[in-house]
């Protein structure tokens, strides 16, 4: 059973949501099907799932998304941490998850999400990020959720 936001949800109550559509950066693809699931279960679109730096820069740089979640580790010599430096240069988003949040990239994500994580809590996490984007009361954070300080 799921335990996320019901499709269309947002609308239904009158708030818009500043995240719609997500790019997936995941090179486990067990989990990469989790969160898409999980995603679109809630209502969220899905930009793309990509287990490399080269493909989730080439959909970043597409446009159309709004937020960026990645694995740290990747298949590849580049990490998820390069993909946010790169989300970074286009003012997009990012929430890390991955077993080991990265102390030393806070600057570039808005938090991290701790494997292994429940589907509801990976929609929470994003439903954070999206109160912290509109200005919103942010909600409860989920299991797992760390946030950064982001005072620029």
């Amino acid at each position: 059973m799921f335990f996320g936001l019901v499709k269309g949800e947002g609308a239904r109550t009158g708030r818009r949501k500043a995240i719609r559509t997500v790019l997936v950066v995941e090179d486990e693809p067990l989990v990469a099907f989790d969160n898409e699931h999980a995603l679109e279960q809630a209502g969220y679109r899905i930009a793309a799932t990509v287990d490399d730096y080269s493909h989730a820069i080439a959909v970043i740089d597409g446009g159309g998304v709004d937020l960026v979640i990645a694995d740290v580790s990747l298949k590849g010599d580049r990490s998820g941490i390069d993909v946010a430096r790169h989300a970074a240069t286009r003012e997009l988003p990012v929430l890390f998850v991955t077993g080991a949040c990265p102390i030393d990239a806070r600057a570039l994500a808005y938090g991290c999400l701790a494997k292994p994580y429940a589907p509801r809590d990976l929609v929470a996490a994003i439903g954070v990020i999206d109160a912290l984007l509109r200005g919103a009361r942010r909600p409860r954070l989920p299991v797992g959720l760390t946030l950064f300080d982001r005072t620029d």
